[in-house]
């Protein structure tokens, strides 16, 4: 068990039987009646985003989290094959699991699952992922007094907006966070 006082970002904590990563947090100390802690929290069974308030004397119970490297080896339909690096032993995860992680996933990606107690909880992938340009349209000149792009199809089928100048068989680096051009690589 863990003091409110003691959490941080990233951590991961139990709370009425869910699983949370804990994204954000606030001490707050009003002017009159007592303190108080707000925690912005994800939970890992389902993804979505909860918002909850807290009494500064209570105890959370921390999720001991086991996180191990695997690489992405296919899809097919709505399952992923992963394959532990170490064993060779391959796993599949349903689209549920992943979620919109999906998008992501390319051939040889290395990405983290992450385990509770033997209960396979989804995958961390890396903040930024490189793809090569599989399909884009040539630049079209004029009208770029402001950040002129265009949307490029990649590797996985994922479509990106980028600059004009990239084109067909560049590589360019793509965020996981927000789905956006990062660089060129």
């Amino acid at each position: 068990m863990i003091n409110i006082n003691d959490i941080k970002n990233g951590m991961t904590v139990i709370i009425e039987g869910n699983i949370y990563l804990i994204l954000e947090f606030l001490h707050v100390k009003p002017g009159k009646g007592p303190a108080f802690v707000r925690i912005k929290l994800k939970n890992l069974r389902t993804g979505s985003t909860i918002e909850k308030t807290f009494n500064t004397n209570i105890k959370l119970e921390k999720a001991i989290i086991e996180k191990m490297p695997m690489q992405y080896l296919y899809g097919s339909s709505d399952v992923y094959n992963f394959m532990n690096m170490e064993t060779y032993e391959q796993i599949e995860l349903t689209k549920t699991q992943i979620g919109d992680d999906a998008k992501y996933l390319k051939e040889g990606l290395e990405v983290d699952v992450t385990f509770y107690k033997g209960e396979l909880l989804g995958i961390t992938l890396p903040e930024k992922i490189s793809y090569a340009v599989t399909q884009a349209e040539p630049a079209v000149k004029g009208n770029t007094a402001t950040n002129a792009t265009k949307e490029v199809e990649l590797e996985n089928g994922l479509k990106v907006k980028v600059p004009l100048f990239i084109s067909e068989g560049d590589t360019v680096i793509v965020s996981t966070k927000d789905g956006k051009y990062d660089s060129r690589a």
